[in-house]
């Protein structure tokens, strides 16, 4: 990363170029293993998932047990940390290179699988099993919006904003998932446990939660000023409120994944013939945010939570499976960093502080207290 000239690369790779030109599937094996499959490499690697899509029944039955209106996050959390216990030779820290890797080819496949179950428990709707015929994106989307009672074939256009989405956030540094990943999988925990650490960094909403607070948001300037744009951007720029959404803390120019997913956005918009007062307030603000002299200056331009937000909106997913769908994405990213640690025999993981309390105190006796 590059945040003051706006450069996102992955292994050296623009993220333009991957965006544009490359499937999901690719930038996970460009990230796993360190460089872009060829055509018989990706062939045998998309084979390698296709056979582990499916989950042991007896998970299916520990995720039925889930209250209705369960967070997906505490539901993905759980579900690909019990994964553990449904594959103990998962806990072998010393395992051979082949072992680990069909650790990480199953966790790969299996949640995608895991993400639809949620959303398809959210509906109330019956689970939809995943269909070798599909690509890894397609299978995904077919599990998530298919039915039992007719056939289902995802949009050419949606597949594609679907597959550009995963890839923009395979990857992203040391943020605080992943740097989770990496100081759990420091102590030689299992894949499964490390990831499900990271779930949970990335469900705070400092963090992951980033693009449903968007959608908050919209619906808040919906829902309490009318849908006056102008006057939330005013009292913006007078300090009065803050808009989620725009700027990045690393990111000093325009977020790179912001002007590809803008893109998709639009295409998406336009395929759906979506009317939504909520996307309506958020082309909005988009328009404001690219024109006002205040926040060009500021360089407070839409990031890229902004556009997914938005998409996953158009596309009918509820706000709360958003952050499932950044953890999908990140998968491959968090994946490669424990793996290379690992193969790194890097030591246990130990942040330093810095202790400001008292140096040495006598001890007093609680009757003498006061």
């Amino acid at each position: 990363m590059d945040g003051e000239k706006g450069i996102l690369r992955y292994r050296g790779y623009n993220i333009e170029d991957l965006a544009e030109k490359s499937s999901f599937t690719e930038v996970m094996y460009l990230l796993l293993y360190g460089s872009l499959p060829t055509a018989s490499q990706l062939a045998v690697f998309e084979g390698s998932l296709t056979q582990h899509t499916l989950v042991h029944e007896n998970i299916v039955k520990v995720f039925e047990v889930f209250p209705a209106g369960s967070h997906p996050m505490g539901q993905l959390m759980t579900l690909i940390a019990s994964l553990s216990s449904f594959y103990p030779d998962s806990l072998n820290p010393n395992k051979s290179p082949e072992a680990t890797n069909l650790t990480i080819i199953r966790l790969l496949a299996k949640m995608p699988t895991l993400a639809a179950m949620i959303q398809k428990k959210g509906k109330g709707h019956p689970v939809l099993y995943p269909q070798n015929k599909y690509d890894y994106v397609t299978n995904f989307l077919y599990m998530t919006f298919g039915n039992v009672t007719e056939e289902f074939t995802p949009d050419p256009v949606i597949t594609d904003a679907m597959n550009k989405l995963l890839i923009l956030h395979a990857d992203h540094e040391q943020n605080c998932s992943t740097s989770t990943v990496r100081i759990v999988g420091s102590s030689h925990a299992n894949l499964y446990a490390s990831i499900g650490a990271g779930i949970a960094a990335l469900w705070g909403p400092r963090h992951g939660g980033a693009n449903q607070e968007v959608l908050e948001m919209l619906e808040y300037i919906r829902d309490n000023d009318n849908g006056n744009v102008k006057k939330v951007v005013a009292e913006a720029k007078d300090k009065k409120r803050l808009l989620f959404g725009f700027g990045h803390r690393v990111y000093k120019n325009f977020d790179p994944r912001a002007k590809i997913i803008k893109k998709a956005c639009d295409n998406i918009l336009k395929k759906l013939g979506v009317h939504d007062p909520l996307l309506e307030i958020a082309k909005e603000l988009e328009e404001a945010a690219l024109n006002d002299p205040y926040f060009i200056e500021r360089k407070l331009y839409p990031n890229v939570d902004f556009y997914s937000g938005i998409i996953y909106k158009a596309l009918g997913f509820p706000t709360p499976m958003f952050t499932v769908l950044f953890a999908l994405g990140r998968l491959p990213g968090w994946v490669s960093q424990w793996k290379e640690m690992r193969e790194r025999n890097e030591d246990i993981g130990r942040p330093r502080q810095i202790y400001t309390g008292e140096i040495q105190r006598p001890f007093v006796g609680i009757k003498e207290r006061k």
